[in-house]
């Protein structure tokens, strides 16, 4: 009767210790190569649709501040054309990641590159050849003080209203509220005269000179621009050398986000892809 005893309990000993090992392994799985594969081909297609975005963005704006006049809608629907194809390529590169990882990272690494390229250029990085590489910030200079282009772009902004749409927004401000109204770069530079000219305001459009014999020295230094402002809606700062600098200050900012984001975009999507092609070649290797 012991000895039966004892076989029970050596037998039910042994059953739970070789359990217990099985039970460790099933809580310490690791992660598999095809999970990870996944969630990175997920956060792929996420990172990709600010691209979709930002076309829509760029083919509603192709024919704001003026820009056909420098002949940017065509760039602009170039690079529309090329983020489309970027985001296809991207998500194809993504659905055939298991099939063919290697053809898939490479097509998609070619736009990826192109597209770096065009955002570094944007934001002026190529400082010795990007007078000649459109929307790049020495092309803009070089196009906006030619006297030929810009007596086209001061009819369209004069044809834009945007003098006509300060003066309807400020017809109750006085002086000082004026003053402290935060004005867009274009209405600054061609709807009022400088700051530094020191003018009595009347209102948004009309501005009453100093005499000269009163002028500091402040007013010697920026008298062009001065001597430019008319009280008449049809000229007031037009021929200013500030509203030049306001045109070209709206131009650089919208086109330096533009490249900025080029770059940002094409510096994660290239992250992405590297470790979608790393995890694919992974769970190649697991098979």
């Amino acid at each position: 009767m012991a000895d039966n005893a004892n076989s029970e309990t050596t037998v039910t000993v042994t059953t739970t210790e070789e359990s217990a090992p099985k039970t460790k392994m099933a809580e310490g799985k690791p992660i598999q190569p095809k999970t990870i594969s996944g969630l990175i081909s997920i956060f792929s297609f996420v990172l990709s649709l600010p691209i979709l975005a930002s076309v829509v963005w760029l083919w509603y704006m192709k024919d704001y501040d003026c820009e056909n006049l420098l002949r940017l809608p065509r760039l602009q629907v170039g690079i529309c054309i090329g983020m489309i194809a970027l985001f296809v390529i991207s998500n194809v590169a993504v659905f055939l990641r298991s099939r063919v990882p290697i053809v898939g990272f490479l097509l998609v690494l070619v736009p990826l590159i192109v597209m770096l390229t065009m955002g570094l250029a944007l934001v002026g990085a190529y400082n010795m050849e990007s007078r000649k590489i459109f929307a790049s910030p020495r092309w803009f200079k070089s196009k906006v003080h030619d006297d030929r282009n810009w007596q086209n772009i001061k009819s369209c902004i004069y044809d834009s209203n945007v003098c006509n749409d300060l003066v309807s927004r400020s017809l109750t401000l006085k002086s000082y509220d004026f003053s402290t109204k935060k004005l867009s770069s274009l209405e600054s530079g061609c709807c009022r005269p400088p700051v530094l000219c020191a003018m009595e305001y009347v209102n948004a459009t009309y501005w009453r000179k100093q005499d000269q014999d009163s002028s500091n020295k402040t007013y010697t230094l920026f008298n062009g621009d001065c001597d430019s402002w008319e009280n008449d809606s049809n000229l007031l700062c037009y021929d200013c050398q500030s509203c030049r600098n306001g045109f070209l200050r709206t131009m650089e900012s919208k086109w330096w986000k533009l490249g900025v984001f080029l770059i940002v975009m094409s510096i994660l999507l290239t992250a992405s892809h590297l470790l979608l092609f790393l995890a694919a070649m992974w769970e190649r290797i697991q098979q």
